[in-house]
């Protein structure tokens, strides 16, 4: 008698989701959250025919990531993804979780510590300058938004300000984020046309583009949430375990230690403006 052929694709996700032992997992992880948990994940995978040859296990990991940062996994959102990834090393296709840069303004905005976050393309002729000795971009937007999209893209930036009035300017020309895409995305760096084609760089270049400026804004200038922290962890990685995060497209683009010094120095910074206030009001809280 021949064996029985195992399950994949679709059946195997199914038969996975469903079993006991994965249930048990869920209601322990998620509680109430379970059921529309299970019900969208399965939804989200089965009108996705390249989604189903994904390992099962790293697909529920990354939902259930998406899950804790409260990002739905809706394109038309554009907070966070799920995209197949084909590990030539493992001989197996995985899913890597990607946070898209609406995704990263809203995490910013949930700290409490940004009175704003935005970012944008540059057209031809907006960048005047920078200042050598403060650094200052010098920018001056094409205010006519039909005659701003015949020019060419040469550029994105971010920016912010925190409540405490600090406010932060980052910029990378097109080819300065052309470079970054194929040094950190393996799939964007390819030299045969279908790999290449599947990257998120190809079909989507300029919401890629704003948020590597964003992320990179934020990890390299500003204080980190403990939730912004892990969100910089999980992006772009893949989960075979819950919150065990495994880079397989890139290295990992944030060092998380500057990141950390980063957010010391700002809570220094806090210190001493408290400091300084109690200082002028020295009868305050006496």
């Amino acid at each position: 008698m021949a064996d029985e052929k195992k399950p994949t694709g679709l059946k195997l996700f199914n038969q996975t989701i469903n079993s006991p032992s994965t249930q048990k997992y869920l209601a322990d992880v998620l509680g109430d959250r379970k059921m529309s948990f299970v019900n969208n994940l399965v939804a989200l995978v089965a009108n996705n025919a390249n989604l189903q040859a994904c390992e099962p296990y790293t697909l529920m990991f990354a939902a259930m990531k998406a899950t804790a940062l409260n990002m739905p996994l809706d394109n038309s959102i554009g907070m966070a993804y799920i995209i197949p990834y084909n590990d030539n090393k493992k001989g197996i296709t995985v899913a890597q979780f990607q946070i898209g840069w609406r995704g990263f303004v809203q995490l910013a905005l949930r700290s409490g510590m940004f009175k704003s976050i935005n970012a944008t393309e540059i057209r031809e002729g907006e960048l005047l300058g920078r200042d050598r000795l403060s650094g200052e971009l010098k920018f001056k937007f094409v205010e006519n938004d039909e005659e701003r999209a015949k020019l060419p893209i040469v550029g994105y930036v971010s920016h912010f300000r925190l409540l405490n009035g600090y406010e932060s300017v980052f910029y990378m020309s097109k080819a300065e984020v052309e470079a970054h895409a194929k040094r950190y995305s393996q799939t964007y760096a390819s030299k045969k046309d279908y790999i290449r084609n599947a990257s998120k760089w190809t079909t989507d270049f300029d919401m890629m583009a704003l948020k590597t400026v964003t992320k990179l804004n934020i990890s390299k200038n500003a204080p980190l949430s403990v939730e912004l922290k892990d969100a910089m962890q999980a992006d772009q990685s893949v989960m075979y375990e819950r919150n065990k995060y495994d880079y397989v497209d890139n290295d990992d683009e944030v060092d998380m230690a500057k990141a950390q010094a980063v957010a010391d120095k700002f809570a220094e910074f806090d210190d001493a403006e408290e400091l300084k206030d109690q200082g002028d009001n020295p009868n305050e809280n006496q």
